[in-house]
């Protein structure tokens, strides 16, 4: 499908920075709701749909969910205010609200990233890619994840995730990494990798073998 909509709306309302204007996305809602829509009633086909297909269908399924739920609750000063604060019966978290219809399915936020992402596809970078709406998450990309340039789009926001001192603070000798290093350490170790090697190779700084990290 093509996943134009939502990347002239990323161009209107995210700056190169990752800022996100939601009080523009809500001005505009007709097409991120239009976008939605279309996502909605065109699920992918793992049978006809390349790896990058379903990918990038996925990722942009994520974040433009995650807005809006933004907008339905704004203002908030936190996404985790979303499930907790704001009582919903039965939710704890933002995560866990089954707001989003995919096909016949009704999902929420973690079925995406760990039910169909993480689960179907051996891609770390995913998690430089998928952004909930916090301050330490990575920033958002003021485009759509393309199949076409997909591979280039990760590596680009993965070295950019890396590079950024308010998220990671990297040394030779010592890494001082964001916790989604931790959380997710099984997706940066599988086949015989670790996350000193996967930040070595995105990084501009040369890792030490012995480096520490924390």
């Amino acid at each position: 499908i093509s996943h134009r909509g939502f990347d002239a709306i990323l161009k209107k309302y995210v700056t190169s920075e990752g800022k996100v204007n939601y009080k523009g996305f809500i001005k505009d809602s007709v097409a991120l709701n239009q976008y939605l829509n279309l996502l909605s009633q065109t699920p992918p086909n793992d049978k006809t749909w390349t790896r990058e297909d379903q990918m990038a269908y996925w990722i942009n399924a994520y974040n433009a969910f995650t807005i809006k739920l933004i907008i339905q609750y704004y203002p908030v000063k936190s996404i985790k205010e979303i499930g907790s604060s704001i009582q919903i019966p039965f939710v704890n978290t933002p995560w866990d609200i089954k707001f989003i219809a995919i096909g016949n399915e009704k999902m929420d936020l973690n079925n995406i990233e760990h039910g169909k992402l993480r689960k179907s596809f051996d891609e770390p970078r995913i998690h430089m890619a998928l952004v909930c709406a916090s301050k330490s998450c990575p920033i958002l990309l003021n485009e759509a994840y393309d199949p076409g340039k997909l591979d280039e789009q990760l590596t680009r926001q993965t070295k950019a995730f890396l590079a950024d001192a308010f998220r990671n603070k990297i040394l030779p000798e010592k890494l001082q990494l964001s916790m989604i290093f931790n959380w997710y350490s099984m997706d940066f170790t599988k086949n015989g990798g670790s996350v000193s090697s996967f930040v070595s190779t995105y990084s501009s700084v040369k890792i030490k073998p012995q480096a520490k990290i924390s």
